[in-house]
C-alpha cells in the first residue's frame, strides 16, 4: 500500500508515537501537518540518516539482515527470517541480541509492521544502497552474470579457478563495499592469447595473472558498470558471488553484539586525577600569559579573516610554547569570550584587514579574577562546544593556502558531535582506564560506525587537546572531567533549557566539576616566602591580589608547584610608578612575606626610592626640572645624553626640542630615576593602559552539538502528538468532501485532486517501487504543468526524477507538487 507506514502510524496510541517524536526529534522540526506528513519525513533521506548515524555496528548487521530477507516482490521479512540470517555465520550471536536489536529497530520505526510482516522504511535503501556490504543481485547487473550465479556448481567451479591475484580483489571487494574503480585500459581485451586465460605470471608459480579484473568481468565474477574519465570505469561484484566468499564467517560478516574489549590494565584514580589537575595549572597559566602578551601587543586580523602565521609562531615562542598548542589556546580563549576583535577605525562595516586587531575583551578581567578551577571550566566548556577544529591550523586548504588561528576554514560544524562521542567512549569505560588510541577508535568504529568512518584524524585529535587541557590524565577521563561530561550531557537539563541559556556560573554556585577539581588543586596562597638573593617563591597557586601585586613589583622567572620571582631595581621602579610608595613597599612585603625581608631588599628599595622623582619631566616640548641644580648639571654634561641637546632657561630647568618619552627611556638609560608630571606639577602614575575588545558570548552556552535538533519534554510532545492528531482529522474531513478540481493543462495530465500529503505519498511509493508517475505542479510562471517521470529520491524539500523521453534528471520543490497520479 502506499501509505502503510502512514496506516501504521495512525493505529499506533500517543504514547507510542510521543515516543517516536522523543528517540528521533528531527521529525518535529517543523511540526508535521497530518501523519501522513510525519511518514513521509520519517522516511526521507535526511531524517533516516541521522537515525542510522546513532546505531552501532551490531544494530546495523541486523537492519542489514531485515533488508537481505525481504521478499524480492515488495513484500516484507519476518523475525525469524532475521534470526535466521544472523545466526548461520560461524559465531552466531544470541537470539536474545538479535531480538533486542530488532526492537530497537521498530523503536525507531526504521522496521514497522507485526513480526510476521516486517518492513524497512524506503529512505534506506538512499542511505546505504548496499546491505552487510553486498552488491546487487545479478539479475539486476547482467544476463550472463545471473545465468552463471543460478549455477552454484559452475559458480564455484568458476570461483575455484580464479587466479590468486583476482582472488584477492573478489575478497576485497566481498568485505565491502562491492563497488571497486577500474583503471584504464584494466578492461581491454588482450592483444594476443586466448579469451579464457591470461598470460602465465613466472613469479607467481606459472598462475595467469596478467589482468585479473579483466578476467574476472570475462568470467562473469564481476560486473562492468560504466566508463569514466581517461578510460577509466567502476565494476560491481553480484551479491550470489559476495555471500558464496562469506560462506565461513557468515551472509552479514563477522557479528559483535558488544563493544570489543579494552586490554589496557587501568591506572590509579588518585595518579589520574593529579596528572590532570597538574595540567589544569598549566592550561590556566599559559592561557594567562598568552592574553596578557595579547594585551601588550595585539595580533593584527588578516584581510582574509584570522590571525598570521608569524604572528601564531611569535607568540609561541615568546611564551616557550609549540605552535600547535598556541594555536589550541587561542581558539578556546576566542571561543570563551576572552579574545575578540577591535575595530580601530569605529565602522562598523569593516569585517577584515588592518585595521581591526585581536585582544583581550573585557571578560578577560572578570576570569582573571575567578578562582584556579572555575577559570580552567571556562576553557573547558568552551572546547567542548566550540566548532573549531584546532588541529587544522597551520595545514593546507582547498587552494593550498595555510590555514591560520579563527580563519573560516577551521570551522567544522561536527566538531562539537566529535568531542563528545570521543569522551563518551571514555566516560562509559570503567574509572581510571587508559585505553590506547586505536582501543579508543575500535569502539568508535562499533558504537557509530557511519559517524566514525574517515574521521580518524579529528577523534585523534581530541584525544590529544583533551590530555593537553587536563580533561584526561595519564590517557584515561579525569573524576571532574567525567562530571563536567555528564553535566553537558544531561538529558534533563537539556529538555528544561534546551537553548543552552542557564548556568551554574549565573546561579552563582560552583559546578560539582569545580569542587571536585577545587578538592584537587593546592589551596592558593596569599603568601610568598623572600630569599637573601632577592626571589620571591610563592608556595602554590597565588590569590588573585597576590597576583596583581607580584606582577607590578617584581618579575616572573618561572613557574610551576611553586612559582618564582625576582626582585629588581626595574621592578622597584615599576612599583614607584604605578604609584606604590618606599613605605607601601615595605609593607608589603613584610605583610605577604613568611620569612624574614632581607636587608639587601630594603636597601634596594629605599635607594631606588630616594633617586625616584628627582628630576621631574614636563611635555613643554621636553623640559627636566629638578630643586637640586648640581643633578641638573650633572644631566647637562652628561656625554651620554648629548643627542637630547638639553638647553638651560632657569637654574633648575631643562628643555629640550625632544619628546618627553624619549627623554624618560634616554635618561633611565644613563641610569637616572625621572619621574613625569602634567600641567601642574603632579606627577603622572605610569601604570600602562589595557586596552579591550568588545566583550562576546562565549561558545559554552551553546550544546555539544549545534546540528542536533532540541530534545522536548514528553508533555511538550504529546501536545505536539494532539496537534498532528488534529491536522490529520482536518485532512481526513477534507478527504471526505467533495474535490474540486482546479483545472488540469491537458486531458493527459493529472488532475490535482489529491491532497498535497497524498501526492507525496504517492511519490514516495514510487521511489520505491522504481515506478512511472505523473507529477503536476506549478512552474515558475505560475501556470500548472504535468511530466511523465520516474522519481528518484525525494529528500531537503525536492523531489529528483528522471524523464525517460529525453533521458534528462529534474528537480521539483516539494511545496510546487500540486498532484501525483501512478501511470495507468
Amino acid at each position: 500500500m502506499t501509505t502503510s507506514l502512514a496506516d501504521h502510524l495512525r493505529t499506533l496510541p500517543d504514547e507510542s508515537l510521543a515516543a517516536l517524536l522523543q528517540l528521533r526529534p528531527d521529525l518535529v522540526v517543523p511540526v508535521p501537518a497530518d501523519v501522513s506528513a510525519l511518514a513521509i519525513r520519517a522516511q526521507s533521506r535526511v531524517s533516516v540518516a541521522r537515525a542510522l548515524d546513532g546505531l552501532d555496528q551490531f544494530t546495523l548487521q541486523i537492519l542489514d539482515a531485515a533488508r537481505l530477507t525481504r521478499d524480492p516482490q515488495g513484500g516484507g521479512t519476518t523475525v525469524e527470517a532475521v534470526l535466521a540470517m544472523a545466526t548461520a555465520g560461524s559465531h552466531p550471536p544470541a537470539p536474545a541480541a538479535v531480538r533486542g536489536a530488532v526492537d530497537r529497530l521498530r523503536a525507531l520505526f526504521l522496521l514497522y509492521g507485526p513480526e510476521h510482516d516486517l518492513h524497512v522504511v524506503g529512505g534506506v535503501e538512499e542511505v546505504a544502497p548496499y546491505p552487510a556490504g553486498l552488491g546487487r543481485p545479478a539479475t539486476e547487473l547482467d544476463p550472463r552474470a545471473a545465468a552463471l550465479c543460478a549455477d552454484p556448481a559452475k559458480l564455484r567451479r568458476t570461483l575455484l579457478a580464479a587466479p590468486p591475484s583476482a582472488r584477492a580483489i573478489l575478497d576485497r571487494l566481498a568485505a565491502g563495499p562491492p563497488i571497486g574503480t577500474v583503471p584504464a585500459g584494466a578492461l581491454e581485451a588482450p592483444a594476443t592469447g586466448t579469451e579464457d586465460a591470461l598470460p602465465p605470471d613466472l613469479v607467481n608459480g606459472g598462475a595467469p595473472t596478467g589482468s585479473p579484473i579483466r578476467w574476472l568481468v570475462e568470467h562473469r565474477l564481476l560486473v562492468r558498470m560504466s566508463g569514466g574519465k581517461g578510460g577509466a570505469g567502476t565494476v560491481e561484484l553480484p551479491r550470489e558471488v559476495g555471500l558464496l566468499l562469506r560462506r565461513d564467517s557468515g551472509p552479514l560478516g563477522p557479528l559483535r553484539t558488544s563493544p570489543p574489549v579494552v586490554a589496557t590494565p587501568a591506572r590509579e584514580a588518585k595518579a589520574v586525577d593529579s596528572a590532570g589537575a597538574g595540567q589544569t595549572m598549566e592550561v590556566v597559566r599559559h592561557t594567562e600569559a598568552l592574553l596578557e602578551s595579547l594585551s601588550e601587543e595585539p595580533a593584527p586580523v588578516l584581510r582574509s579573516g584570522g590571525v598570521g602565521v608569524r604572528d601564531l609562531r611569535r607568540m609561541a615562542r615568546n611564551l616557550g610554547l609549540d605552535d600547535g598548542i598556541a594555536a589550541l589556546l587561542f581558539e578556546v580563549a576566542y571561543a570563551a569570550g576572552l579574545v575578540g576583535e577591535l575595530d580601530l577605525t569605529g565602522s562598523s562595516h569593516a569585517r577584515y584587514g588592518g585595521d581591526q586587531q585581536i585582544l583581550p575583551t573585557a571578560g578577560y578581567e572578570v576570569w582573571r579574577a575567578a578562582s584556579l578551577a572555575q577559570r580552567w571550566e571556562q576553557l573547558a566548556r568552551a572546547w567542548l562546544t566550540m566548532t573549531r577544529q584546532a588541529g587544522l591550523v597551520g595545514q593546507r586548504d582547498d587552494r593550498d593556502r595555510p590555514i591560520s588561528v579563527l580563519s573560516a576554514e577551521a570551522e567544522r560544524a561536527g566538531a562539537p558531535a566529535a568531542r563528545r562521542s570521543v569522551l563518551a567512549v571514555l566516560a562509559d569505560l570503567p574509572p581510571a582506564t587508559a585505553p590506547t588510541p586505536d582501543e579508543v577508535l575500535e569502539l568508535l568504529d562499533w558504537r557509530a560506525p557511519r559517524r566514525a568512518r574517515g574521521r580518524e584524524t579529528a577523534h585523534r585529535e581530541v584525544l590529544a587537546e583533551a590530555a593537553q587541557l587536563g580533561v584526561t590524565g595519564l590517557g584515561a577521563l579525569t573524576s571532574y572531567g567525567r562530571l563536567l561530561l555528564a553535566e553537558l550531557t544531561d538529558a534533563d537539563e537539556r529538555a528544561e533549557d534546551p537553548l543552552g541559556l542557564r548556568s551554574d556560573a549565573e546561579s552563582g554556585e560552583p559546578s560539582t566539576a569545580v569542587r571536585a577539581l577545587d578538592a584537587l588543586l593546592p589551596a592558593p596562597v596569599d603568601h610568598f616566602l623572600v630569599q637573601a638573593d632577592l626571589t620571591v617563591v610563592v608556595p602554590g597557586p597565588p590569590d588573585p591580589a597576590l597576583a596583581a601585586e607580584l606582577e607590578v613589583v617584581a618579575e616572573h622567572e618561572s613557574a610551576g608547584g611553586a612559582s618564582v620571582h625576582r626582585v629588581t631595581t626595574a621592578s622597584v621602579r615599576r612599583a614607584l610608578d604605578a604609584g606604590y610608595s618606599a613605605d607601601d613597599l615595605h609593607s608589603l612585603f613584610r605583610r605577604r612575606s613568611r620569612t624574614p625581608v632581607p636587608q639587601g631588599l630594603t636597601y634596594l628599595v629605599d635607594d631606588v626610592a630616594r633617586k625616584h622623582g628627582g628630576l621631574r619631566v614636563g611635555s613643554a616640548g621636553g623640559y627636566v626640572r629638578s630643586d637640586d641644580e648640581a643633578l641638573l648639571t650633572e644631566v647637562q654634561s652628561d656625554k651620554r645624553l648629548e643627542p637630547l641637546a638639553f638647553r638651560r632657561i632657569a637654574p633648575t630647568v631643562l628643555v629640550t626640542p625632544y619628546q618627553v618619552q624619549r627623554m624618560l627611556t634616554a635618561l633611565r638609560e644613563a641610569g637616572y630615576a625621572p619621574v613625569p608630571e602634567d600641567a601642574s606639577g603632579s606627577a603622572v602614575l605610569s601604570r600602562p593602559k589595557t586596552r579591550r575588545a568588545p566583550a562576546r558570548v562565549p561558545a559554552a552556552g551553546r550544546g555539544l552539538d549545534p546540528l542536533a535538533a532540541p530534545r522536548l519534554p514528553l508533555p511538550r510532545l504529546l501536545g505536539v502528538v494532539e496537534q498532528i492528531r488534529r491536522g490529520e482529522a482536518a485532512a481526513r474531513a477534507a478527504r471526505r468532501a467533495p474535490a474540486v478540481v482546479r483545472g488540469s493543462r491537458a486531458a493527459t495530465g493529472p488532475a490535482p485532486a489529491h491532497t498535497h500529503s497524498d501526492a507525496l505519498a504517492v511519490l514516495q511509493q514510487a521511489v520505491r517501487d522504481k515506478a512511472l508517475v505523473w507529477v503536476g505542479y506549478v512552474d515558475a510562471h505560475g501556470a500548472t504543468a504535468s511530466r511523465l517521470v520516474r522519481p528518484v529520491s525525494i529528500g531537503a524539500g525536492y523531489l529528483r526524477a528522471e524523464d525517460e523521453r529525453t533521458e534528462m534528471l529534474h528537480t521539483f520543490a516539494l511545496h510546487r507538487i500540486t498532484a501525483a497520479v501512478l501511470e495507468d
